[in-house]
């Protein structure tokens, strides 16, 4: 079935994975949130912050589409192969997607900016080591 979905993509003419296409937008988001919160420091006026959490919002809603892409591309291109940059990727994806929902009850619950842009900063944290095994795992260390 899951061949059947790249032939598909394949009769386009895509014959990449697309786990990396995707993967940017939760990424990115966080990154946003990050560059938002401290400008909301620089310009508390501007309400930076809002934007800094929404970012958050749509990195969490966003993380879905990335796991199923990276699902798929493990079975296409990895043949469900299990081995450490996985199992570590595995962990940090948990990780983040707790991690991104604790940052939204932290906002609901009325957490200060300085708390949440350490959270932001933790986010960050876990997708850097989402984006240095996901190298690790492509091309090798």
């Amino acid at each position: 079935m899951i061949e059947s979905f790249y032939n598909l993509l394949a009769v386009f003419g895509f014959h990449h994975p697309i786990h990396p296409i995707v993967v940017h937008l939760p990424m990115g988001l966080v990154v946003g949130s990050v560059a938002f919160s401290l400008a909301d420091m620089k310009w508390p006026d501007k309400n930076y912050a809002v934007t800094a959490y929404h970012c958050i919002l749509l990195s969490l809603i966003s993380v879905v589409p990335v796991y199923i892409a990276g699902l798929l591309d493990w079975q296409q291109w990895f043949a469900g192969d299990v081995n450490q940059w996985i199992i570590i990727k595995l962990i940090l994806g948990v990780a983040l997607t707790v991690m991104l929902f604790a940052t939204v009850q932290q906002k609901k619950k009325g957490a200060p900016q300085k708390k949440l842009f350490v959270f932001y900063l933790i986010n960050l944290a876990i997708c850097g080591g989402l984006g240095f095994s996901g190298g690790e795992l492509v091309w090798g260390g």
